[in-house]
């Protein structure tokens, strides 16, 4: 069942000055260093490949299917996280994680040398089933080397990898490009991933209590199949097809139907993918629902920044993707920064708490923005949501890892990198159909008398009003009018962002503090009642 006491002698009260930092062994300091490597490639490889996309397509073909090149690697990775997760818990992690850097090393070959669309689709799922599984592992891991005391501090480096990732990617991704052409974007990380695979077969040996039982075949199919769809209809809806068609609703309709048939399932099972007995501790509820809501405010802003600075305030499209600095150096600094204070002061409620009032102060400083602000407006309103970013995002990892046993550690890490992945996903879409709906009705309503003649045939989508080669064939009254309707259209972005945040400031308030264990927990077998 989940932790619920921590004994005293493991367990210092809050506020107690930090116990003598925990110095890791040379070997596994070896081990983190491959473990942030191999979080290095997994997570670029999310970001690095967006500027090269129009290329891609052109080479390649396949602009009909456009979104599938990043939803193939999405829902591989969000599939194979809480599998990955309990079979890691059953078996142990060594096998698992390198096995995912292979398959993720692998996926990239294939990736670079695609002849086709479809191939290269295939590919980008291959890549994202080793994503999930190094993206998952890589917390999990330093969960079993690194008492939570002390664990802070490390997840905060983590955290920084992920940080720096979200604002190299593009770029690094841009210049490859550019440069060597797209095929080196899949290659180039290989190297990274070869030192990783190495550093981790040679040093990470962990003691494990191997535990013989029945996989949940059922679950995990059942599971897959439920996920599946429910994300396919996430990431369809409002643009490939409207929310309201028979092809979204049925796919809603069978992901609730499969979950429904989940939840007996898992109750029966002897070893569950899921165990469900994890969301009777309210620190383990509450920890999900609020990453949750974070990842949808956050990958909100990651998104929809970008446009608003190049539709808005005209700025082009490599400043654009370079524009979110701001906001990710903040994040990384203060994740570093909460993490050495957790470690010291013992305390990691005030954090979660703080970061997210802070973060849902950033998204109202969004709201205030109108056509006419300046970029220093939209950095100040960048810097606030990266403060709180860093001070909420990674220690939910830590909480959650505190609240379970240590035969548990895997499936609640996955769990909730599972819910960061939902939230990052539904986020995307629900905000984006905001965007364009409101498109509709906002740019009609500043054009002047008769500029509907100067619009091109079938008027002005999402993405043509973000086309400076079309707004340049725009007389200046009427572009002027296309980036005040952009403007009016984030504004409710913005302000929609606010209640998804205000859910995290009140899932963290209601996460109960628990003193963080200073040693590490021994493996020990389930209580009968839980089996």
């Amino acid at each position: 069942m989940p932790r619920r006491t921590t004994t005293a002698e493991n367990a210092p009260a809050l506020g107690t000055p930090a116990p003598p930092r925990a110095r890791l062994s040379p070997e596994s300091r070896l081990v983190f260093i491959g473990l942030m490597l191999g979080m290095l490639v997994a997570s670029i490889s999310q970001t690095i490949v967006s500027p090269a996309l129009p290329v891609i397509v052109a080479e390649l073909g396949g602009m009909a299917h456009y979104s599938w090149l990043a939803t193939a690697a999405m829902l591989a990775a969000a599939v194979v996280v809480p599998v990955i997760g309990k079979l890691s818990d059953l078996y142990g992690r060594r096998t698992f994680y390198l096995g995912g850097l292979v398959v993720f090393m692998l996926g990239g070959v294939l990736a670079g040398l695609a002849q086709d669309f479809w191939w290269l689709v295939g590919a980008r799922a291959v890549q994202g089933l080793g994503m999930g599984a190094l993206m998952t592992l890589s917390q999990t891991i330093i969960g079993d080397i690194i008492p939570p005391r002390q664990r802070g501090t490390y997840q905060g480096y983590m955290g920084a990898v992920f940080g720096l990732t979200s604002v190299a990617g593009p770029l690094a991704g841009g210049w490859i490009t550019d440069t060597v052409g797209w095929r080196w974007l899949f290659f180039a990380a290989l190297p990274i991933g070869v030192v990783a695979l190495v550093f981790v077969a040679r040093y990470l040996h962990l003691p494990h209590a191997r535990r013989d039982a029945r996989i949940d075949v059922a679950g995990i199919l059942t599971l897959s199949a439920a996920l599946i769809a429910i994300l396919l209809a996430t990431s369809w809806g409002g643009t490939t097809y409207p929310w309201a068609s028979p092809q979204i609703l049925g796919l809603f309709l069978a992901g609730a139907a499969l979950l429904a048939i989940f939840v007996p399932i898992e109750l029966r099972a002897d070893e569950p993918v899921i165990p469900l007995r994890l969301f009777r501790s309210s620190v383990v509820t509450f920890s999900n629902l609020a990453a949750l809501a974070v990842a949808m405010a956050m990958f909100g802003a990651v998104f929809y920044i970008p446009v608003y600075a190049q539709g808005v305030l005209g700025v082009d499209a490599t400043s654009s993707g370079a524009i979110v600095i701001p906001m990710s150096v903040s994040m990384i600094g203060v994740g570093i920064l909460v993490g050495l204070l957790i470690t010291r002061w013992g305390h990691y409620k005030p954090f979660i708490v703080g970061g997210t009032v802070i973060m849902t102060a950033g998204f109202w400083l969004l709201t205030r923005m109108h056509h006419g602000s300046s970029e220093l407006q939209l950095t100040l309103a960048m810097v606030v949501i990266g403060v709180g970013l860093g001070g909420a995002m990674q220690t939910f990892t830590l909480v959650v890892q505190n609240a379970v046993d240590r035969r548990d550690l895997g499936v609640a890490t996955a769990t909730l990198q599972f819910f960061r992945n939902a939230g990052a996903t539904v986020g995307i879409a629900v905000l984006g159909t905001i965007m364009t709906s409101r498109l509709v009705t906002t740019i009609p309503a500043h054009l002047p008398a008769g500029a509907a003649a100067h619009l091109p045939d079938g008027g002005l989508d999402a993405g043509s009003v973000l086309d400076a080669s079309t707004l340049a064939t725009l007389p200046d009254a009427v572009a002027t009018a296309v980036r005040q309707g952009l403007a009016d259209a984030l504004h409710s972005v913005f302000l929609a962002s606010i209640p998804i945040a205000l859910v995290a400031v009140v899932a963290s308030l209601l996460v109960r503090s628990i003193p963080l264990r200073t040693t590490l927990e021994p493996h020990r077998p389930a209580p009968a009642e839980d089996r």
